[in-house]
């Protein structure tokens, strides 16, 4: 039987994180993964992170996975892939199947960082083939470059759906509607304003009655529901469609927990069934530490964060530091950890309506119930402004822990301040230059320039754009409302690419002034 000083079950985010912080330390660490390839869900997460410098902020997802296995090779980590865990037993002995056999291992500590499973929900047809989680949709995009399908209905408005809806669309599918039973949106704001004004229509409070096909999903039915969640009849409908995506949770994948007899508790707000742990990530026995979403939902960059408390604590539990450096690494590690907990999606504000922002500005209802901001409602959040000339607009209107915008401004006309949930604001003082650093760095794709004076009867406005084929110069089209409708025609000035943008291209359209505070998307026009 091989010993090991610590064993982690999972290769993610957090498992990663903790294997490089204990192996830092001297420890001799095995990560054991069940899936052929490391990295867990960064890999396929193509998006930009939110969160601070010292978080990943606007690095992409897979990009992070890449260097978080360079740190663990760098370690001297041992990774071992298609290994499923298939027990954990007393005395810290954990049972693994590799290929066709099965081996023992001991570990002088571990640390499970299994992640979660992808929630279902029942309806009638729920099995047929093309219903699927936005987990396997976002597997197939981002990891084999498989097209889940063609026309996609999204059930779920969190973060999930909202992203996986955005990929989806970039990968080429038609998102016909995003639904969710819930009466707003759950998810941030910023992501559910790019999906909106793309065309996609939000529907809150319905939910899927039933999924149509004899052999495979040939279109859906939805309804609208009361509030306690049961149809209301005549608000049936129909939509065509080859798939039915479901974005409905996650629940902690804590059966190895369980199996071992770590006491554990039912919580909803963390996701199911967790261990009681304490605020290293011990569980009730001794030597056996916990990170990411199995002991609780929670983004990546939170388990990134508790991962490396994790490491930190098992390398303690082993002599391989002493209590007053123990104390201080999770120290550095919590209050990075306390800067994501922040804001109106703190854990704390789980499931609340909050209807006024931290600087008491009422919050965009229409953003809650439809997915975007009204015309009448932006102009009241502190980063929408008026300028001569080229000037950032800014239409982050929840409070969010994210700040990359004000790193990225060269002439720095941009300010959050100390506090990272802050609003946006421009210094009226300082002059833009038409950089575009902010449009791109931004994770929320929330920010644009905007020229209200770029010759008479026309402005331009700059916005981030992430599709393929890129516009040309010249290129004639239409400029798309917050909502996703055409509001005017729209030609194409420019299209901005830079290694600095990493992947947002900056598109640059001219459009009649009066739409320069309204225009937020384009589309070619159609042949």
């Amino acid at each position: 039987m091989k010993r090991y000083d610590l064993i982690i079950v999972g290769a993610g985010p957090s498992g990663l994180s903790a294997a490089v912080e204990a192996a830092k330390r001297g420890l001799k660490v095995v990560v054991f993964d069940e899936n052929e390839k490391p990295g867990g869900q960064l890999f396929k997460q193509i998006h930009k992170f939110f969160g601070s410098k010292e978080h990943k902020a606007k690095v992409r997802g897979f990009v992070i996975g890449q260097q978080l296995l360079q740190e663990a090779a760098d370690a001297g980590v041992k990774v071992v892939l298609n290994a499923t865990v298939i027990g954990m037993y007393l005395d810290k002995e954990i049972v693994v199947r590799i290929k066709d056999e099965v081996h023992h291992y001991k570990g002088d500590s571990i640390i499970i960082a299994t992640g979660a499973a992808e929630n279902m929900v029942t309806f009638e047809g729920w099995n047929l083939p093309g219903v699927i989680g936005a987990g396997a949709a976002q597997t197939m995009m981002n990891l084999h470059g498989v097209k889940p399908g063609n026309k996609i209905l999204m059930l779920g408005s969190g973060n999930v759906g909202l992203v996986v809806s955005f990929q989806l669309m970039q990968c080429g599918c038609d998102v016909v509607a995003l639904v969710d039973a819930a009466p707003r949106v759950g998810g941030y704001g910023v992501h559910a304003a790019k999906v909106a004004r793309t065309g996609v229509p939000f529907y809150l409070s319905h939910t899927i009655v039933k999924a149509e096909g004899e052999e495979y999903v040939t279109g859906v039915t939805i309804a609208e529901v009361d509030d306690h969640f049961q149809f209301i009849p005549g608000t049936e409908k129909h939509f065509d469609v080859d798939t039915i995506c479901l974005a409905v949770g996650l629940s902690p994948m804590s059966q190895l927990l369980k199996m071992a007899g770590c006491e554990m508790e039912d919580n909803p707000k963390r996701g199911g069934q967790v261990p009681i742990c304490d605020a290293y990530g011990e569980t009730s026995i001794k030597g056996i530490f916990v990170a990411g979403d199995v002991s609780g939902i929670e983004e990546a960059s939170s388990a990134m964060i508790e991962g490396r408390i994790a490491g930190i604590a098992a390398a303690h539990y082993l002599g391989y530091m002493d209590e007053e450096e123990l104390k201080t690494k999770v120290k550095e590690q919590e209050d990075a950890l306390d800067g994501l907990r922040q804001g109106m999606f703190a854990p704390k504000n789980r499931g609340k309506l909050i209807e006024k922002t931290e600087e008491g500005i009422d919050i965009s209802m229409n953003l809650l119930k439809k997915g975007y901001v009204a015309d009448d409602e932006i102009e009241r959040f502190p980063g929408v402004t008026h300028k001569v000339g080229v000037h950032p607009v800014m239409e982050c209107t929840q409070n969010i822990p994210c700040n990359p915008c004000q790193d990225a401004c060269p002439k720095h006309c941009i300010r959050i301040g100390e506090n990272i949930t802050s609003l946006p604001v421009v210094d009226p003082d300082v002059d833009c230059i038409g950089c575009g650093m902010c449009v791109a760095s931004c994770s929320g794709q929330a920010i644009f320039l905007v020229d209200e004076t770029y010759e008479p009867g026309f402005a331009t406005v700059t916005l981030p754009y992430e599709f393929l084929p890129l516009p040309e110069k010249g290129e004639k089209g239409y400029g798309m409302s917050r909502s996703g409708e055409k509001i005017c025609e729209a030609e194409v000035v420019s299209v901005r690419t830079s290694k600095a943008f990493d992947h947002t291209n900056l598109l640059t359209i001219k459009v009649p002034a009066d739409m320069a505070m309204k225009a937020r998307f384009y589309r070619k026009a159609e042949a």
